[in-house]
């Protein structure tokens, strides 16, 4: 029997298309997120006094402390960086999601409506996102 055995849905539907744009789909996925990976994006707390940089997939890429605005041998003082330390990483963290989800929201979304959520056709191991996705 040769007949597709979606005809009787309204006939047209052509699995092999599907397959063909889902396949497209993360291919340009993949492409962004390689572009987001070399993407740089700094945050900075304190005037300057702390700043980091991640890239576009929120990886940690440096820190860096102005000199002379911290005493190393002051625990409070040590407290304070760490704080700010973290609150750039957040500010650096926070433009590099929106970089991301600009780049990749028409890619992910287009994923989802061909069942690539959680659990659907598309999706990593265990019926987690699609392979490669971010993880924010």
């Amino acid at each position: 029997m040769t007949q597709n055995p979606f005809d009787a849905l309204g006939g047209g539907f052509d699995m092999n298309a599907l397959l063909q744009q889902a396949q497209q789909m993360q291919e340009q996925l993949q492409q962004a997120q390689e572009q987001l990976t070399e993407q740089k994006v700094s945050g900075t707390v304190a005037g300057g006094a702390v700043s980091v940089t991640v890239n576009g997939v929120g990886e940690l890429l440096g820190v860096d402390i102005t000199a002379g605005q911290f005493d190393g041998t002051d625990s409070d003082d040590l407290a304070d960086l760490s704080d700010m330390i973290i609150a750039a990483y957040r500010d650096a963290k926070a433009k590099a999601e929106a970089i991301a989800s600009e780049a990749m929201g028409p890619l992910a979304g287009g994923l989802e409506g061909l069942g690539g959520g959680p659990g659907g056709g598309l999706g990593g191991p265990e019926g987690g996102p699609p392979s490669g996705q971010l993880g924010f």
